[in-house]
C-alpha cells in the first residue's frame, strides 16, 4: 500500500493492492483461475500446514478476493476477512464457526427475514438453536445466556425495524461471558464501525451497499483480531480444542505465529473449504469497484433519505415513518451514538389501509424499482409483509418491525426532487382512490 491513511475513502482505493507487479496494471485483476502453482513440494507442503499463507485453489481463496478481503478488513480495523458467496453464507459461517449441534445462540429478533429463518429453521435443522432476544433492553441477551451459548448476533441498523442496536451495552455483557458479538453490518458501512464498540465479528451482505450496483451476490466476514478466545477455552471449544477437519489443529495455537487471526483462518480452512460458499473473483472485482465509491454514495444515499423521511412525514397518507433521524428517546440515543455521518439510505413507513393500500403504492411507483434488495444507486422499493418476510408468523413478523401496511424504501443517489415527486404521485394516487371508493 501506499499509504498509512487510516481514512476510509484512502484505504478503499489504496489497501491490499498498488499494481499488478507483472503487468503494472493499477485496476485489481480479475484472476479467472480454479488453481495455483507451487514453487516446489516444500512449498505445497508448507501451505497445507498453514506455515505460510498463501494460494492453493479459489475455493479457499483467490488473489482478486484478497484485495477485496485486505481493503474491507482495513477499513473496518480487523486483522483479515473472508469474502464467500453471499450475505447468507456469511452469516450461516460467522455462526457455525463457533457453535456446533447442541449449542446456541442468542440473537436480536430485529432481523432480516432471511437472516430470521435462517437462525428459526435451517440452523436449528443442523443441531444449533437460536434464542431471539429484544435487545430493547440489553440484559435480555445475558437471561438467554446458558453454558452452551458460543455467541450473539445482530444487525447495526435491523433491516426493516431501523432501530440502532446497543452495540457496546451486549458487546460487554458478552465479554464478561467470554462471548463475541457478532454484527451484521450490512446497512450501515462506514456509518458505523462496530469493533470501535466492542463488537468481535462484522458480516456483510456486499451485494447491498459495498457493490452498490446491483449487479453481483458477495459476503464477507471480518474478523476484528479483539477477542480473547484462549482465555475462554470452556466457552469456545471450537478454537480451543483440537479440530479433526484439520488433522487436530488447536486454531489459537495452530496460527498463533500469524496473529490473532484464529477465527477467520478457521472460517476459511474448514467450512469455507468444506462447503464451498467461495466468492467468484469476478464478482469480488465489481464489488471493489463499488468499494472505491461507497464514502460518496452512502452520503448521497442518507442525505436523500432524510429528505424522503421528511417528506413521508408531512403526507397524509402515511401513519407512522420507521427512520433512526427521526426517533426519540433511548433509539435516538443509539442513534447518535453509533452512526456517525448519516442516519443511512433506509425508510419505513406505515401507509393507511393497510396490506392492500401498501401493495397498491407499490404498484403505482414509476422511478422506484420493485426489487427485493437494498443498497443499490437506484432507489428501491417492497412491501415485506407480502415479501420478504412472508415465510414469517404474524408474530414473528411484527418483532422484525413488519406490520401489514408496512413500505421499505432504500432510497437511491437520483435527485432528490424525483425522487420526492414519484412517491408523491404515487400517495396522492392512492388517497384519490379511496376518496372515490
Amino acid at each position: 500500500m501506499s499509504t498509512q491513511s487510516k481514512n476510509p475513502e484512502t484505504l478503499a482505493l489504496h489497501a491490499g493492492y498498488r499494481a499488478d507487479p507483472a503487468t503494472g496494471a493499477v485496476a485489481v485483476p480479475i484472476y479467472q483461475t480454479t488453481s495455483y502453482q507451487f514453487r516446489d513440494t516444500e512449498h505445497a507442503a508448507n501451505l497445507f500446514a498453514l506455515k505460510e499463507l498463501g494460494n492453493i485453489y479459489t475455493r479457499i481463496m483467490n488473489p482478486t478476493c484478497d484485495v477485496l478481503e485486505q481493503r474491507i478488513a482495513a477499513i473496518e480495523g480487523g486483522v483479515g476477512a473472508l469474502a464467500v458467496a453471499s450475505g447468507q453464507a456469511a452469516s450461516a459461517f460467522a455462526i457455525q464457526n463457533l457453535a456446533k449441534a447442541g449449542d446456541n445462540v442468542v440473537s436480536s429478533t430485529d432481523l432480516y427475514g432471511g437472516t430470521w429463518n435462517l437462525f428459526a429453521n435451517t440452523l436449528k435443522d443442523q443441531g444449533i438453536e437460536v434464542r431471539f432476544v429484544d435487545p430493547a433492553d440489553p440484559e435480555n441477551f445475558a437471561r438467554a445466556t446458558d453454558k452452551r451459548t458460543r455467541a450473539y448476533y445482530a444487525e447495526t441498523l435491523p433491516n426493516p425495524k431501523l432501530q440502532v442496536f446497543p452495540i457496546r451495552e451486549v458487546a460487554d455483557l458478552g465479554r464478561g461471558f467470554g462471548i463475541p458479538l457478532i454484527v451484521d453490518n450490512t446497512a450501515a458501512p462506514l456509518l458505523c464501525r462496530p469493533f470501535d464498540h466492542g463488537a468481535a465479528v462484522i458480516v456483510y451482505s456486499t451485494t447491498k451497499y459495498i457493490g452498490g450496483h446491483g449487479t453481483s451476490i458477495g459476503g464477507l466476514i471480518v474478523d476484528g483480531g479483539n477477542f480473547p478466545w484462549e482465555d475462554f477455552k470452556e466457552r469456545q471449544p471450537a478454537l480451543n480444542t483440537p479440530d479433526p477437519s484439520y488433522h487436530g489443529a488447536v486454531w489459537t495455537e495452530a496460527v498463533k505465529p500469524l496473529g490473532p487471526v484464529a477465527y477467520i483462518i478457521k472460517a476459511r480452512t474448514t467450512l469455507l473449504r468444506d462447503l464451498g460458499s467461495a466468492q467468484s473473483p469476478f464478482n469480488a472485482f465489481q464489488t471493489i469497484q463499488g468499494l472505491e465509491t461507497l464514502a460518496l454514495r452512502i452520503k448521497a444515499h442518507s442525505e436523500n433519505a432524510a429528505k424522503v423521511a421528511d417528506f413521508l412525514q408531512g403526507h397524509p397518507s402515511v401513519e407512522r415513518v420507521i427512520y433512526p433521524g427521526l426517533q426519540d428517546g433511548e433509539a435516538r440515543r443509539r442513534a447518535d451514538a453509533y452512526l456517525k455521518g448519516g442516519y443511512g439510505g433506509l425508510v419505513g413507513f406505515e401507509i393507511k389501509g393497510g396490506k392492500d393500500a401498501g401493495r397498491g403504492f407499490i404498484d403505482r411507483l414509476k422511478l422506484f424499482y420493485h426489487v427485493a434488495n437494498i443498497g443499490d444507486a437506484r432507489s428501491l422499493a417492497i412491501h415485506p409483509a407480502s415479501t420478504t418476510h412472508s415465510q414469517l408468523s404474524p408474530e414473528d413478523q411484527l418483532a422484525t418491525g413488519v406490520s401489514d401496511g408496512y413500505v421499505r424504501l432504500s432510497v437511491g443517489i437520483e435527485n432528490i426532487e424525483d425522487i420526492l415527486a414519484d412517491l408523491g404521485q404515487a400517495l396522492d394516487a392512492g388517497t384519490a382512490r379511496a376518496a372515490a371508493e
